[in-house]
């Protein structure tokens, strides 16, 4: 009895020799340490959210400088508009060779016109309804134009949304994973010390950390970008009824 009393003594000397080893060895809580020490599924989460991150700066840095130069083209244009003194002219200097969705436009509506001058409808000789048939078929012409360009430049913007409104709640879930994960070790030392729950919690509040990195950028983006597309759309709006007032201007001189 004496010999398996001792062999029991050592063997729980051991065992809490083994656990103080454990529970006092130093443990990374850096991002990378935090990560590699992560489960499988959850280190998927974090590297989803990641490239998820990578791909909507992406998006965020091609939108914002792609409206800077339509701006800007658009001004252009508009100062080269009002300062022609013929609109046959400013086709013919264009040579049908758009460059910006304002200039599709124009481009656009004056084929239409000079399709509708080629065949018989003449300044002073066509009657009410044909004048309204042109003004009609012009607006629809740039209409078209403008709904094919504001949604190509509106594509990938619904990845920003979806990430903005989904990013924190797949962190979450890496989160929740992350802290059933933590109470494995908990649960094997028989101990819920500080040094034993705080590298499983930390490594838990990484995926919603990386999480909210993804989400938080990507929303305030998404509606930034939104609202410059809004504004630019009005403003294609209103070249076109412009467009329209100069053409009924010319069709009744």
């Amino acid at each position: 009895m004496s010999l398996l009393y001792a062999i029991g003594e050592k063997t729980s000397n051991a065992a809490a020799e083994v656990a103080m080893t454990v529970t006092s060895a130093p443990q990374s809580l850096s991002v990378w340490g935090l990560f590699g020490k992560a489960e499988l599924t959850i280190q998927i989460i974090m590297l989803g959210l990641l490239m998820a991150s990578i791909w909507s700066w992406a998006i965020i840095i091609d939108k914002t400088r792609r409206l800077k130069r339509l701006d800007a083209a658009a001004n252009a244009f508009e100062e080269m508009f009002w300062s022609s003194g013929s609109l046959d002219a400013l086709y013919e200097k264009i040579n049908n060779r758009p460059t910006d969705p304002l200039m599709a436009m124009f481009c656009a509506a004056m084929r239409e016109w000079k399709h509708a001058l080629s065949k018989g409808v003449r300044r002073n000789q066509g009657g009410g309804s044909t004048q309204w048939g042109l003004e009609q078929r012009i607006d629809r012409v740039m209409q078209l134009v403008i709904n094919r360009e504001i949604s190509a430049l509106e594509r990938h913007t619904g990845f920003l949304a979806s990430l903005g409104s989904n990013g924190m709640i797949i962190g979450l879930f890496g989160t929740v994973l992350g802290i059933m994960h933590s109470f494995q070790p908990i649960a094997m030392q028989q101990s819920a010390s500080l040094a034993v729950v705080a590298p499983g919690i930390a490594e838990a509040l990484l995926a919603t950390a990386i999480g909210l990195i993804a989400a938080i950028p990507a929303a305030i983006s998404y509606n930034s970008i939104s609202s410059d597309l809004n504004r630019y759309a009005n403003r294609l709006d209103a070249f076109a009824s412009e467009f329209n007032a100069i053409v009924s201007r010319q069709l009744e001189d």
